[in-house]
């Protein structure tokens, strides 16, 4: 009994000596131990932050969705269960198994990512052991094709991969928070420790784009593609004054909601990436630079007979005959023979300064990422022919945005602004031609637009538009195709620019090639629908009466006429009433008779 006593109260003090060892000496191993396998440390996702146009709606937001997931060890040792979660996935159940055993040594792994609430609750509900779900966020834009473009897209992790969600990501990523849980064997949480780290949602985005003019600058360029069977077009719409980007609408587009449903050349903003040549939308430009120069007055003349000259071994022409014209007429005509006398006189080095400093040659610098530079080569690179090209708008290229920039320029009595993507930002200005220069080429523009100009039919009702059309061939293997970029620039109202637009269209295969007849009539839709919307005053209100009263007399010879005996038989049967004038008894009358009958 002696012997057995001592035995148990060794073993006693052993077990004592190893609790104390285990709860006091080394507690911390054991917790440590103990967490690694029930304790995890799990992100808590945050939402990235809504991107909304000038007005405030929202064009970019962030919906919170659920994502499943597996242990692979777990799963693997139920596989009586992996057909059932197999179909409740939409998946096959050898595809389901391949995956789980090629990450058998793992404990987590992807089984659907950002599906409905209701879907994931309803995989949840089958009770497969090793399945779970967390929280995540899934973009959507309202706006689809109209906004792909300047928008660009987030990818499965909802970090940004085209466009201003690139750009920006970082600020409307906002940061994920983390918490210290424990979980039980299958992985549930049953416990939340600790908070780690806050979750920072990301913060809002407003941008200049209005949603209504973008879309209206998309409506109108679909179809015009669509009547012309053109291959692909461009429409930039700035804001004169500020610079900002109200539109900027490109095809083809593609649905940033279902990204994998397009081709990659559908994805790139071809209004900061792709190059053109600006063709005769040059001319203006060219005109300020002689007007700047003070080589020239604008009652200068010049002899274009007889509408083509030789230049070295080249011939340039115009459409027509022009004969003589002045400077406005050189613009109003679209004359290459008159650009190429205006830049004559020029010295080149001026000239290339003068073009350089309209934005040409230069990135935009509108944070929008891949912005292309285009091409202005400088005056030690030039041959014979250069200047005098570069005069009607070839031997360069430059984007539509940089197309645009450079007239908003002009609108803005020659001052150029960094154009911007984000409302009321302040970018930095700078004087590229005298103000009286530039106003007296933006008068020489509104030719354009008038009878006897190049696009009439860029013309608004009851509003001065100054613009210019540009007809350029396409470059192709070290020449040029007989294929062509139609292109319109245009400021409207002339008298106090608000808005300059610029339409390219690529290579229109029905009907007409001409910039007046192809690109010209998507300006004057996009135009009139957006200065009614923004409430700008028309500044041409004699013309907008003129054509009021001709429409008005001419519904009213439409109007069906009474014989004149029945007319006298009403007119005697008519009593005027003591409080009615015979103005307005007489304006009755006519009513009736316009009805059909005496009322």
């Amino acid at each position: 009994m002696l012997l057995v006593g001592v035995a148990l109260g060794v073993c006693s003090f052993a077990l004592v000596g190893r609790a104390a060892y285990v709860q006091l000496v080394n507690a911390d191993f054991y917790q440590r131990q103990g967490e690694a396998r029930f304790v995890r440390e799990i992100p808590i996702p945050t939402s990235r932050g809504m991107v909304t146009d000038r007005n405030g709606e929202p064009v970019a937001v962030s919906t919170p969705v659920e994502s499943v997931w597996g242990n692979p060890q777990e799963l693997m040792r139920h596989p009586e269960r992996l057909p059932e979660l197999a179909r409740a996935l939409g998946v096959p159940a050898d595809e389901l198994t391949s995956r789980l055993s090629q990450r058998a040594d793992k404990e987590f792994v992807y089984l659907k990512r950002r599906i409905n609430p209701d879907q994931a609750k309803a995989i949840l509900a089958l009770n497969v052991p090793g399945v779970s779900s967390q929280r995540e966020f899934r973009r959507f834009y309202p706006q689809g094709e109209a906004m792909a473009h300047v928008l660009g897209f987030t990818n499965i992790d909802d970090r940004g991969q085209e466009g201003l969600e690139l750009a920006f990501d970082e600020w409307l990523r906002g940061k994920p928070g983390s918490k210290r849980v424990i979980r039980d064997r299958h992985g549930r949480i049953v416990e939340n420790i600790d908070l780690v780290r806050a979750a920072e949602p990301g913060k809002d985005l407003t941008l200049s784009i209005d949603r209504r003019i973008q879309f209206l600058a998309y409506r109108e360029l679909r179809n015009a593609l669509v009547a012309h069977k053109a291959s692909s077009g461009s429409v930039v719409v700035l804001d004169v004054a500020t610079g900002e980007v109200l539109a900027m609408v490109n095809l083809p587009s593609y649905n940033p909601n279902a990204v994998t449903g397009g081709g990659q050349d559908t994805h790139r903003n071809r209004a900061v990436t792709d190059l053109v040549e600006p063709g005769s939308t040059m001319k203006p430009i060219t005109a300020a630079a002689a007007l700047n120069a003070g080589k020239i007055t604008a009652a200068n003349r010049y002899d274009t007979n007889p509408g083509y000259m030789a230049l070295g071994k080249y011939t340039i022409r115009d459409h027509h005959n022009y004969g003589v014209l002045d400077v406005t007429g050189i613009i109003t005509k679209s004359s290459n023979l008159g650009a190429v006398k205006l830049a004559e006189p020029l010295p080149n080095q001026y000239f290339y300064e003068f073009i350089k400093g309209f934005g040409y040659g230069s990135a935009p610098h509108s944070g929008f990422p891949g912005e292309a530079i285009g091409s202005l080569r400088e005056p030690a690179r030039w041959d014979g022919l250069t200047k005098s090209t570069m005069a009607y708008g070839y031997g360069l290229s430059a984007t539509p945005l940089q197309i645009a920039q450079a007239y908003a320029a002009m609108g803005n009595h020659g001052r150029l602004i960094t154009p911007t993507f984000v409302k009321g930002q302040i970018n930095e200005s700078r004087q590229a031609v005298r103000p009286e220069v530039a106003d007296q080429v933006l008068k020489m523009m509104q030719t354009v637009t008038e009878p006897g100009g190049t696009a009439t039919q860029a013309a608004i009702l009851g509003y001065h538009v100054a613009g210019k059309t540009g007809t350029a061939r396409q470059a192709s293997g070290g020449g040029y195709a007989r294929r062509y970029t139609t292109t319109f620039a245009g400021l409207v109202p002339s008298t106090n620019p608000r808005f300059a637009t610029v339409v390219v269209i690529n290579d229109p295969q029905a009907g007409s090639y001409f910039a007046g007849l192809v690109s010209a009539p998507v300006f004057r839709s996009v135009m009139e629908d957006s200065l009614r919307l923004m409430d700008v005053p028309p500044d041409d209100i004699d013309t907008w009466l003129a054509a009021q009263a001709k429409g008005e007399a001419k519904r009213q010879a439409s109007l069906p006429r009474m014989p004149a005996a029945l007319e006298d038989v009403y007119e005697e049967d008519l009593t005027i009433p003591p409080a009615m004038s015979e103005a307005e008894a007489a304006a009755g009358m006519a009513a009736g008779a316009a009805g059909g009958g005496h009322r």
